[in-house]
């Protein structure tokens, strides 16, 4: 018999509590975001003015060795971190500088150890994932979890697109007005006005001033 009572009473508040719901996470969304100002943002070691870092954060730490530039957009869901563990003295400063102008996509990880250098004007498609440090395999009486994790720097040129799941990994040199391919893994050195896809990454097509953008069978 208290089932219909219920029932009607869940019927009558639901678009309340929907609502209420619904404002709540816009709340959440604009006071939990990071921006210069905010006690989060004055964690890093500089944080640009006009830059947010948005709502909800999935693991930001060692923010002193984190440099943002002005008007930079970090999507929600991203990770971002300067070495191993919270507390960390780090070898160089900043690890990870992004620069002016950037938008780094949703759900993104930038993962650095030594040094990641994002430039101006970059963007990414959501879930890209960068870092300077991978695991060493090759001795097989150790786990790979507790073998050497060798750090090689990466740095992305201004004006660069990664699209939605590029990986970049240890050692990569993407240089300016570089465009990279959905799901593509970037390895190795990337020049200046390319286009690349791929795992590893290839580059397909070449911009030089004498003859515009050719194809790769056309350099």
């Amino acid at each position: 018999m208290l089932r219909r009572p219920l029932l009607r009473l869940t019927k009558l508040f639901h678009p309340l509590l929907e609502r209420g719901s619904s404002r709540l996470w816009e709340l959440m969304g604009l006071y939990g975001a990071i921006g210069p100002e905010t006690m989060k943002g004055k964690r890093f070691g500089k944080f640009g003015k006009g830059s947010i870092i948005c709502f909800p954060q999935t693991t930001i730490f060692n923010e002193r060795y984190i440099h943002v530039g002005a008007d930079t957009m970090i999507g929600s869901h991203v990770a971002l971190s300067a070495g191993m563990i919270p507390g960390q003295v780090c070898l160089t400063d900043p690890v990870v500088r992004i620069g002016d102008r950037c938008l780094i996509g949703r759900g993104s990880g930038i993962v650095g150890h030594l040094s990641i250098d994002i430039g101006n004007d970059v963007w990414t498609g959501h879930h890209v994932y960068i870092t300077d440090q991978n695991h060493g395999y090759e001795n097989i009486e150790i786990p790979i979890s507790q073998q050497t994790q060798t750090e090689r720097p990466v740095s992305i040129g201004d004006g660069s697109w990664l699209g939605a799941g590029v990986v970049v990994l240890p050692g990569a040199t993407i240089g300016k007005h570089v465009a990279v391919g959905a799901n593509s893994v970037v390895t190795g050195m990337l020049p200046d006005f390319c286009v690349a896809v791929g795992a590893p990454a290839r580059i397909i097509k070449q911009y030089s001033s004498a003859s515009g953008w050719k194809p790769a069978d056309q350099f």
